[in-house]
């Protein structure tokens, strides 16, 4: 893992190869940069989750030369956090309804029903996209 450069306050990003391992590792980065943040353990359960798609998803579809990597994004701002998987590869992903019986297919759809905006770009200079989600805070539950 490559880290892209010194974090500003309230942002992180690392470079991660496109390897089924590096779901996990996208999810203790956030975990990480979460951790260093007031109140960012309201953000963690959903965002971890969110993260562990988007990365998965850019793993599994995109359709990119071998040795492309994967950069992973995490802002806090305004009160959201917002999780950006940049990949090389061109293609739109976008929600499907799997059925039943079906072992995969219910990734963007989790994010579209957790994440308070989601969507996907271009990448600036034209090669790739960017999907993102943002994710708002975790009420805390009164004891």
């Amino acid at each position: 893992m490559l880290e892209r450069r010194p974090a500003l306050a309230g942002e992180h990003a690392c470079w991660l190869p496109r390897h089924r391992k590096s779901a996990g590792a996208a999810r203790r980065h956030l975990r990480g940069f979460l951790a260093d943040l007031d109140g960012g353990e309201l953000y963690a359960d959903t965002g971890e989750l969110l993260a562990d798609e988007l990365v998965a998803n850019a793993v599994e579809h995109a359709r990119v030369p071998p040795g492309r990597l994967i950069w992973v994004r995490f802002e806090l701002s305004g009160g959201l956090l917002r999780i950006e998987v940049h990949d090389a590869s061109n293609g739109r992903p976008s929600v499907r309804m799997a059925g039943e019986a079906d072992e995969a297919g219910r990734g963007l759809w989790l994010v579209e029903q957790l994440a308070v905006a989601w969507g996907v770009r271009s990448r600036p200079g034209g090669v790739g996209k960017v999907v993102w989600a943002t994710v708002s805070p975790a009420q805390e539950s009164e004891g």
